[in-house]
C-alpha cells in the first residue's frame, strides 16, 4: 500500500512538471534575449466591420470605403519587436482581406499587410508575392514578424521564413484582424489566438 501511494506521488508530481513545462505553443521563432510585453490596443471598427473579442468580421460585400474589424496596439520606436498570433478564416465568401499589419505611422502607412484570398492563398500586399497556400477555411495558421526597426521585417508563417523587408526608421504599430484592401470585399470571418509580443 505504501508503495501504491509512493507510486502515485510520483506520477502526480511527474504529470504537474509536464503541464507546468509544456503550456500554450509560445516559442519565439528568433529566440534569444526576447522580453515579454503586453502593449495596450484600441478596437476598430468601421463600415460593416464587428469585433467581438478575438473574433473579427466583415458582415457585407462592400468592394468600396474603410470596412475593417481590428486591433490596433500602442506605437513603438526603435530596438527589435516580436508578434505571434494565430488565425482561423472561418469563413470567407469575399477575397484579398487584410490579416496582419506592421504600420509605419510616421511614415508611409500600411508598411506591410498580409492577406488572404479566398482559397487560402497568403500574399504580402505590397508587390503582392505569395507567401504560403495555408489560409484556407478551418486551417490554423501562427503568424509571427520580427521587426528590427530602421533594419529589417521578417514574416514567418507556421515557423517558416517566407517575407524579408527592409525596414526603415520612425515610429510603427502592429494590427491585426479583418480588413477590406482596396481590391479587396467581404463578407469574411477570422478568429485570433495566442496573441503574443515581445521585444529586446
Amino acid at each position: 500500500m505504501r508503495r501504491s501511494l509512493r507510486t502515485l506521488a510520483v506520477l502526480a508530481a511527474a504529470a504537474a512538471t509536464s503541464v507546468v513545462t509544456a503550456g500554450p505553443a509560445s516559442a519565439e521563432v528568433e529566440p534569444g534575449g526576447w522580453i515579454s510585453t503586453s502593449p495596450g490596443y484600441a478596437v476598430q471598427e468601421r463600415g460593416c466591420g464587428q469585433v467581438d473579442g478575438l473574433t473579427f468580421r466583415l458582415t457585407c460585400s462592400t468592394a468600396s470605403g474603410d470596412q475593417r474589424a481590428e486591433r490596433r496596439y500602442d506605437t513603438y520606436t526603435g530596438g527589435s519587436r516580436q508578434f505571434e498570433g494565430y488565425f482561423r478564416i472561418d469563413s470567407m465568401s469575399g477575397t484579398r482581406i487584410s490579416l496582419k499589419q506592421t504600420f509605419h505611422e510616421s511614415g508611409s502607412g500600411a508598411y506591410f499587410m498580409l492577406a488572404a484570398e479566398r482559397g487560402g492563398r497568403l500574399y504580402a500586399v505590397h508587390g503582392g508575392d505569395t507567401l504560403s497556400n495555408a489560409g484556407t477555411i478551418g486551417a490554423t495558421v501562427r503568424v509571427n514578424t520580427v521587426h528590427d526597426v530602421g533594419s529589417q521585417h521578417r514574416t514567418y508563417i507556421n515557423g517558416s521564413r517566407v517575407h524579408t523587408y527592409d525596414s526603415p526608421g520612425g515610429s510603427f504599430y502592429d494590427k491585426f484582424g479583418a480588413y477590406r484592401t482596396d481590391s479587396g470585399q467581404g463578407p469574411a470571418t477570422v478568429v485570433w489566438s495566442g496573441v503574443q509580443f515581445w521585444r529586446r
